[in-house]
């Protein structure tokens, strides 16, 4: 992989790599690699999927059209298996969030950071939406009951099945069916990243960029928020979710005129089918991939679950 790399760069460039390095690995298959060309680095990836790689290209050229804060696409290889983009450098919100927490708040310029990841999002989720094609979307082009009932199953199945826990099985579906109702009855006419998390966004010279977004489609407003503000592994408390939610729906009332309680009704809805896939994720990854952020990601999800619950009642 990392000669493929190398000849993808010399390629772009017309120079040899000075340096390679390996990144992290993250919760994917994927490879990624830091390049370092004279003064300048780039990131190249590598993945065996060309579907993922042509979604994650497509709509990095869609957003940056439209003005969006994505990495540029410098490269792509003829087989698609790989592509050199821009470097937004080794910083994640959770970095910063890691550095800077102080107790249970969070500061005034984790705040600000997330308003302005907030702002971003709701351009992605209207602007990027505008003209964007979903008709390769994967696994569907938009978040329907079948996908709604995926997660629910993914929750069921790689984290309630790998803990052995007792459940009523009956019980469980008719929930499932209830909530499932529940969501589809919500408007779907935006862009849904699927996964906006603080691993996903960048902060580079104090603004936020967006990465790891091939797994969106069309969707409702209040997942992705519900995402970003339900993160498990930052445990932000009530009432700074509430103020940021309050901030997201005044940015959205210009775009979109809303009621605001019909919205938030709607986003608590979210907010628990979020909680649940979340915890799938943390049972496949480190239940039983055994990846050590996922386990450490289950305790913070689980009391995610239960603070969500006093909340609502």
């Amino acid at each position: 992989m990392e000669k493929i790399i190398i000849a993808l760069t010399e390629t772009c460039f017309g120079k040899q790599a000075d340096k390679v390095e390996l990144l992290a690995a993250s919760g994917s298959a994927r490879k990624y690699y830091r390049i370092f060309v004279e003064k300048s680095t780039y990131i190249g990836a590598y993945y065996m999927s060309v579907e993922e790689n042509n979604l994650f290209i497509d709509f990095s050229r869609h957003f940056l059209e439209k003005g969006l804060r994505v990495p540029k696409i410098h490269i792509v290889a003829e087989d698609k298996l790989s592509y050199i983009q821009e470097d937004l450098g080794n910083e994640m919100l959770l970095d910063v969030i890691e550095k800077e927490r102080k107790g249970e708040l969070l500061s005034d310029h984790l705040m600000e950071l997330y308003k302005k990841s907030l702002s971003e999002l709701l351009r992605f989720q209207l602007l990027g939406h505008a003209g964007l094609d979903y008709s390769h979307c994967v696994p569907r082009p938009t978040f329907d009951r079948r996908c709604i009932l995926w997660d629910l199953n993914y929750f069921k199945y790689c984290f309630l099945r790998l803990t052995g826990v007792d459940l009523s099985e009956e019980a469980l579906e008719n929930d499932f069916e209830a909530l499932t109702d529940r969501l589809c009855r919500v408007d779907s006419s935006a862009f849904m990243f699927r996964d906006v998390q603080s691993r996903n966004i960048m902060v580079k010279e104090d603004e936020v960029w967006f990465i790891d977004y091939q797994g969106g489609r069309q969707g409702a407003l209040q997942y992705d928020v519900a995402s970003l503000l339900y993160d498990a592994i930052v445990g932000m408390a009530e009432v700074q979710r509430e103020e940021l939610l309050d901030y997201y729906i005044s940015e959205l009332q210009p775009y979109r005129p809303i009621k605001v309680e019909d919205f938030k009704s709607d986003y608590y809805h979210f907010v628990l089918i979020r909680l649940l896939q979340a915890m799938g994720a943390f049972g496949l990854r480190g239940l039983y991939e055994r990846k050590q952020h996922f386990i450490d990601s289950i305790r913070p999800g689980l009391q995610g679950i239960a603070l969500f619950s006093i909340v609502e009642n």
